[in-house]
């Protein structure tokens, strides 16, 4: 029943048109990283969810808990008239530490890893230029993965939109996890 759940919410979800275009991207705490991408103009939708592992349609609680190989991550779909996949990227890097493994602030563990799911050759060249880029810039290794996107598992429905439903507790959140602390020194402010 799960299994035909998440098949028929994954086909539910609106497909890009030739109008909008879609890239997908892990950057430790969904949350934080929809809410981040849910400010650039030229976004259509952040949707968080779970992708580059090996279970089929998995729980928060089993990604979260290690061991699936899913990262937390949102999807974006985006007018590719109104922002570009390269300004998204520079939206990205500027919301992540590259600079560690398999984390991100507080969170810690594989789930969390950085990463960019690329959905076709174009995406694929800019994500590894821009992460060559940042790597000569910050002078120091560069974690984040570039791999190919596959299924995408959108989280439990309480996780949608968190910073807009509760915003009191994703704002003590993301404060007390350090995130935008961390990311003024590894980026300076902006």
């Amino acid at each position: 029943m799960r299994l035909l759940l998440a098949a028929l919410l994954i086909a539910a979800a609106p497909a890009a048109t030739a109008a909008e275009a879609m890239a997908t991207f892990a950057g430790g705490c969904f949350w934080c990283t929809e809410s981040d991408f849910e400010k650039v103009p030229g976004v259509l939708s952040a949707v968080s969810g779970y992708t580059g592992g090996r279970v089929a349609n998995p729980s928060y609680e089993q990604v979260s808990g290690g061991g699936t190989g899913h990262a937390e991550a949102v999807q974006v779909r985006f007018d590719p008239a109104q922002v570009s996949y390269e300004k998204l990227l520079q939206a990205y890097w500027h919301s992540v530490d590259p600079t560690v493994k398999d984390q991100q602030f507080c969170d810690h563990g594989n789930q969390y890893r950085t990463a960019i799911f690329v959905h076709d050759a174009a995406q694929r060249k800019l994500a590894e230029s821009t992460k060559a880029e940042v790597g000569k810039q910050l002078a120091v290794p560069v974690y984040t993965e570039i791999v190919e996107a596959g299924v995408f598992y959108a989280a439990e429905d309480y996780h949608q939109d968190y910073y807009k439903k509760n915003p009191i507790r994703y704002k003590f959140y993301r404060g007390g996890c350090g995130r935008d602390a961390r990311l003024e020194q590894v980026w300076g402010k902006h």
